[in-house]
């Protein structure tokens, strides 16, 4: 049963940094692509980045590009996100998702989110 947990998220203030963690269980990590989506308040969800199985192809959403990295562990079944260069638009709930883009609209293969708020 696929279980992802996410943490690493806080308040922070513009121009700090935060690292999100995934922990996976339930499948087999190594399989699949995986993917950083997020949602903030009154919007729907929106892509951020997706990294292939073996952690060599990864694909960025143009607003967040040159500011955060992905990367994964497949010997730990763990996905990260370092975000430098937080803004306040990068405020929203981040979420691990397995799969690629299309998981943007496959609720259950997501975790439950961890909170990132980044002040002015």
């Amino acid at each position: 049963q696929l279980q992802l947990v996410e943490s690493g998220g806080g308040l922070v203030h513009a121009g700090g940094s935060l690292r999100l963690s995934c922990a996976a269980s339930g499948f087999t990590f190594s399989d699949y692509h995986m993917t950083w989506l997020r949602q903030s308040p009154g919007k729907g969800p929106e892509w951020v980045v997706t990294i292939d199985q073996y952690g060599d192809k990864t694909a960025y959403a143009d607003t967040v590009k040159g500011r955060f990295t992905i990367s994964r562990d497949n010997a730990k079944n763990t996905l990260s996100l370092q975000m430098n260069n937080l803004k306040p638009e990068d405020t929203a709930l981040y979420y691990c998702a397995r799969g690629g883009r299309n998981t943007l609209t496959m609720r259950r293969e997501w975790g439950q989110g961890t909170q990132v708020t980044v002040s002015s």
